[in-house]
C-alpha cells in the first residue's frame, strides 16, 4: 500500500494520532477519524483479548455509517498498534484478528517481525514501525516495513534522544517511503515543520490526551494543561525503556525524580496483566501500576491550555497549519 497516497484524501491535515496505552479507547479513536486525522490504539488496550475484534467491528461500522450520513466529511481510517515484545502473549491472537478485519495500517513497536509484516501484506495493508535511531530504522526496512515513525527527542512516552533535524535527514539518505515524525508536535505550525524537514506526517500524542474523549483522568489532563516543557523528565524506571513523563506525577506517586530505582529493557512486561510497579513504589503497594500512576507526556505541552473536544483540537491544528503555510509562502515571495 502507498500510505501517503492512501491517506492524502482521507485526512484534513497530515496527522496520525499516536496509540496511547490505556488512553486511546474507541471514543477517542472514532473522534479522531471523524475529525479527519488517523486515529490509532494499542491492541492491548482491548481487554480481555476478545474485545479487540468487537472494537474493530464496531469502529468500522460506525465510521461507515458516519460517512454515509456526512458524505462531504473527510473521514480518516484507524490503525492498530502491536507491541512486538516477547512478553506480549497476545501478539499472535491480536494479529489474527487484525488480518481477519483487514486493518489497513498496523503500527509496530519495539520490533517489526517479518511474520507481522507478511500477515499485513497478505491483504494489502501497510506496516508503520516506530524507531528512535538509524540502526532500528534500517532493521525495520530490512524486515519489510512500509513506513517509519521517527520518535525523536521530546516525544511523549517511549522516546529517543536524537534531534528530528538529524534523524529525518539521515533516514532520507536510504529510505524514500512514508515517514511520520514524533516529538513535541502539538501545534499546526509544527505539523508543517515536520513536512518541511522531509516527513510525510506528524505523529501526535499528548495533544489528544488532553481532550474530552480521551480515556485519561481529569487529573492527568489538568496536569498537562498546567505544565510546560520543564516539567517533563526522561527515565527508564517505569517500563525499562527510556521515556518522557510528567515530573509532578512522579512526585505525586511518592517517588524522588532525582533518585529513581534502576530498570532496564529486561524489566518490560506487556503480558495480560501489565507490569506491576513494586520495584518503583517505595511503599511496595502492588496496586500501583506504571501506566496508572506515572503519566507520560511530550515536551510540546507548553501551548496546551485547555481540554477541548477532539474536533475542536483538530480544527485548531488545521487553522494553525494553514496560517503557518500562508506566512511561509508570503515570506518566500518576499
Amino acid at each position: 500500500m502507498d500510505v501517503v497516497n492512501f491517506l492524502k484524501d482521507k485526512t484534513r491535515i497530515p496527522v496520525i494520532g499516536a496509540p496511547l496505552f490505556t488512553v486511546s479507547y474507541p471514543e477517542l479513536v472514532l473522534a479522531q477519524c471523524k475529525a479527519g486525522v488517523v486515529g490509532s490504539f494499542p491492541a492491548l488496550n482491548a481487554r480481555p483479548e476478545e474485545k479487540l475484534g468487537e472494537w474493530i467491528s464496531m469502529m468500522k461500522q460506525e465510521l461507515l455509517e458516519y460517512k454515509e450520513q456526512n458524505p462531504d466529511a473527510v473521514v480518516a481510517p484507524f490503525a492498530v498498534n502491536q507491541i512486538c515484545h516477547h512478553s506480549n502473549n497476545r501478539l499472535e491472537h491480536d494479529m489474527n484478528v487484525c488480518v481477519e478485519h483487514e486493518v489497513p495500517i498496523i503500527i509496530t513497536s519495539l520490533r517489526a517481525p517479518k511474520f507481522v509484516v507478511d500477515a499485513v501484506h497478505s491483504y494489502g495493508g501497510a506496516v508503520m514501525h516506530d524507531v528512535i535511531n538509524i540502526r532500528h530504522a534500517k532493521k525495520a526496512v530490512d524486515e519489510g516495513a512500509d513506513g517509519l515513525i521517527l520518535v525523536c527527542a521530546g516525544a511523549g512516552g517511549h522516546a529517543g534522544t536524537l534531534s528530528p533535524f538529524a534523524l529525518v535527514r539521515e533516514v532520507r539518505e536510504f529510505f524514500d517511503g512514508p515517514v511520520a515524525l514524533s516529538g513535541s508536535i502539538s501545534h499546526g505550525a509544527s505539523v508543517l515543520s515536520a513536512q518541511a524537514m522531509g516527513a510525510d506526517f506528524a505523529y501526535v500524542g499528548t495533544r489528544f490526551i488532553a481532550t474530552q474523549e480521551a480515556n485519561a483522568s481529569d487529573g492527568y489532563k489538568d496536569m498537562i494543561v498546567d505544565s510546560n516543557a520543564q516539567d517533563i523528565m526522561y527515565s527508564s524506571t517505569f517500563t525499562g525503556v527510556n521515556g518522557n513523563y510528567l515530573r509532578p506525577s512522579v512526585v505525586n506517586a511518592g517517588l524522588d525524580p532525582e533518585d529513581l530505582p534502576y530498570a532496564d529493557k529486561n524489566d518490560m512486561n506487556f503480558g495480560s496483566s501489565g507490569k506491576d510497579m513494586d520495584k518503583a513504589k517505595p511503599t511496595g503497594n502492588n496496586e500501583s501500576k506504571a501506566w496508572k500512576d506515572i503519566w507520560g507526556a511530550g515536551q510540546g505541552i507548553g501551548n496546551l491550555h485547555d481540554v477541548p473536544t477532539v474536533k475542536e483540537a483538530v480544527d485548531s491544528m488545521v487553522e494553525e497549519y494553514q496560517d503557518a503555510l500562508s506566512a511561509m509562502n508570503s515570506s518566500a515571495r518576499a
